[in-house]
């Protein structure tokens, strides 16, 4: 089994390139928002907790499919442990099934993230953002909080790729990562 981590900061692409990956690959994505939306609307505000068991039950069940693989998004902030040890507690859990692992993370600027952050397909597949005003205010609110882009040489993974994606499509990217790991 392959497991696709997709990271980045908010709206650098990460479930658009995950769509296009999957089409190339067969690979299931599973986008972060397709716990939190369901959270959002049942408890009327981001409940942390019930996002984390949703997915783990999500990963608990994949791993044990034998399926071919899963690509899963996530904002991750580099500088909090917290989201290092959640990669780290998602790959416990594929382990045991002998899963290889690969890592991407998206880069873009803020000024295209703001553009990316309004877009069709976004909106479409993420009720939480369709108020864009909002939206904006808690992407630039991220901005001001955590790093989500690495530093040079902090990423320790084994199976690694950086796109700065400003100036490239989420179908080349898709192709790029396929390409790099052989998927």
């Amino acid at each position: 089994m392959k497991l696709v981590f997709i990271l980045g900061d908010a709206a650098t692409g990460k479930m658009t390139v995950g769509q296009e990956l999957m089409k190339l690959t067969g690979l299931r994505l599973f986008h972060n928002h397709m716990t939190i939306e369901p959270v959002l609307e049942i408890f009327g505000c981001f409940h942390a907790k019930a996002i984390a068991r949703l997915r783990d039950v999500i990963f608990e069940e994949f791993a044990a499919s034998g399926s071919e693989g899963m690509i899963f998004t996530l904002m991750m902030a580099f500088d909090h442990r917290e989201d290092w040890d959640y990669v780290e507690h998602v790959k416990d859990i594929f382990r045991p099934y002998g899963t290889e692992f690969y890592h991407v993370e998206l880069v873009a600027p803020q000024d295209v993230r703001l553009t990316r952050n309004a877009t069709e397909n976004r909106l479409k597949h993420k009720p939480s953002k369709r108020n864009v005003e909002e939206s904006e205010r808690r992407l630039l609110e991220a901005d001001r909080r955590y790093r989500c882009e690495s530093l040079p040489g902090e990423i320790p993974w084994e199976n690694y790729l950086r796109i700065e994606n400003e100036h490239v499509s989420a179908a080349e990217a898709a192709r790029i990562i396929k390409d790099r790991f052989d998927l």
